[in-house]
C-alpha cells in the first residue's frame, strides 16, 4: 500500500533529528540548564545590603556607628582618597561626607545608588532624632507570578520555540539545498507543500514533548505554575511555532548557501531577543517604539504566555496575540511556498 509523501517525509525528518544528539540537547537540555542557572541566580532572597563608604573627618564616627546599626546597609570608614576610589570603581554605591551640610556623592543614573542615598539618609536622620509625621505600617506581599523566575520561564520557552523553528527548519532546508539533495527530490511524487509541511509537522511533534517537559520541570523545581488554561497556553505556543516555522521557510525559500541563511536568521532573531522581553521587560524601551515591539511575533508569544501563566488570562485577553501569530504563520508560509525553489 502506497504511503502518502507527507508521512514519509515527516518520518524521515524525525529519524534525522533523533540521529543527531545535539538536536535533543538544544531542544530539552539547554532550556532546562538555562532555567536552573537563572532560577538560582534570581531566586527569592533578601536584598543585598547597599555598599556605602563614609569619609573620615569630623562627625564620621557617629555616622559610621548609625549606619552599622541600620538594616540593609554595609558601610566602611575610609580616608578621602580611598573612599573616592571605592566610589569611582563602583565598589561602593554611595559616598557619605559628614559635615554641615552632609554631602552624598553618588551616580544619579544608577538605581542602586539612588536607593543607597534614600536608605542611608533615612538611617542617619533617624539616628539624629527625626520622627515620622504620620504613623506607617508594612504589609509584605509575595505573590506567585511576581518572581523573576515566573517572568523568565515563558521567555525561555518562547525563545526556544523561535530558535528551534528558525535553525531547525530554515538552516536545514538551505543546507539540504547546498548539498544538492533537493534536486533529487524533484523527480519524486511529492509537492513543494509536502516537503515544507514535513518540517512543520516534525516541529509540532517535538513541541508536544518539549512544552510539557519544560513546564513540569519549572513547576517541580521552582514552583512556576500555570494560572490560566493549559490548552490556551498550548495554543499560543503552537501558533508561535507555526509563525516561526513560516518565517524560517520564507528565509530559506531563496537562500543558496548556509552563510546567507545564517546571516538572515541572526538578523531576524537578534532584534527579537533584545526587544521582545526574553530576559527583561520591553517597557524599559522608549514608549515611542513599544507599539512596534508589540508587532514582533516573539513579543506576541511572550505577552500571551505570561498573561496566561502568571495572570490567568482568558481567550479574550490574549486574542490580539493569537491573531498576530496566526496571521504571521499564514502569510509567511504562503509567501514562502510561492517563492521556494529547489536549487
Amino acid at each position: 500500500m502506497t504511503r502518502h509523501p507527507l508521512y514519509l517525509l515527516t518520518l524521515a525528518r524525525l529519524r534525522t533529528a533523533f540521529r543527531e544528539p545535539s538536536t535533543i540537547f538544544w531542544s530539552f537540555g539547554f532550556p532546562i540548564i538555562l532555567t536552573i542557572a537563572l532560577g538560582i541566580a534570581f531566586r527569592s532572597r533578601p536584598p543585598e545590603p547597599v555598599a556605602v563608604v563614609v569619609e573620615q573627618g569630623e562627625g564620621a564616627p557617629a555616622a559610621q556607628q548609625a549606619l552599622a546599626a541600620a538594616t540593609g546597609v554595609s558601610s566602611r570608614l575610609l580616608p578621602h582618597d580611598e573612599a573616592q576610589r571605592e566610589l569611582n570603581t563602583g565598589k561602593a554605591a554611595l559616598l557619605v561626607v559628614p559635615g554641615s551640610p552632609r554631602t552624598y556623592a553618588f551616580d544619579p543614573q544608577s538605581p542602586e545608588s539612588r536607593l543607597a542615598r534614600a536608605v542611608v539618609d533615612d538611617a542617619l536622620q533617624r539616628a539624629e532624632g527625626r520622627q515620622d509625621a504620620t504613623p506607617t505600617a508594612e504589609k509584605h506581599v509575595s505573590e506567585q507570578g511576581s518572581r523573576y523566575v515566573d517572568f523568565v520561564v515563558p521567555g525561555l520557552i518562547g525563545s526556544n520555540v523561535m530558535s528551534a523553528g528558525m535553525w531547525g527548519i530554515g538552516y536545514v532546508i538551505v543546507e539540504t539545498r547546498t548539498r544538492r539533495l533537493l534536486k533529487r527530490m524533484i523527480s519524486t511524487p511529492m509537492r513543494r507543500s509536502h516537503f515544507l509541511l514535513s518540517f512543520v509537522l516534525m516541529r509540532m511533534l517535538f513541541l508536544a514533548v518539549e512544552l510539557p517537559v519544560l513546564l513540569v520541570f519549572a513547576w517541580a523545581v521552582f514552583g512556576v505554575a500555570v494560572r490560566g488554561s493549559v490548552l490556551l497556553l498550548a495554543l499560543l505556543v503552537l501558533l508561535g511555532a507555526l509563525a516561526f516555522s513560516g518565517v524560517a521557510m520564507l528565509i530559506a525559500s531563496r537562500a543558496r548557501n548556509t552563510e546567507t541563511v545564517t546571516g538572515l536568521i541572526n538578523l531576524i532573531q537578534m532584534p527579537m531577543f533584545l526587544l521582545s522581553g526574553v530576559f527583561f521587560s520591553y517597557a524599559r524601551f522608549p514608549e515611542a517604539v513599544q507599539p512596534l515591539i508589540r508587532l514582533l511575533p516573539l513579543t506576541a508569544l511572550l505577552d500571551g504566555m505570561r498573561a496566561v501563566m502568571n495572570e490567568g488570562a482568558g481567550v479574550q485577553a490574549v486574542a490580539p496575540q493569537v491573531l498576530l501569530l496566526a496571521g504571521t504563520a499564514v502569510a509567511t508560509f504562503v509567501i514562502g511556498l510561492k517563492l521556494f525553489r529547489w536549487s
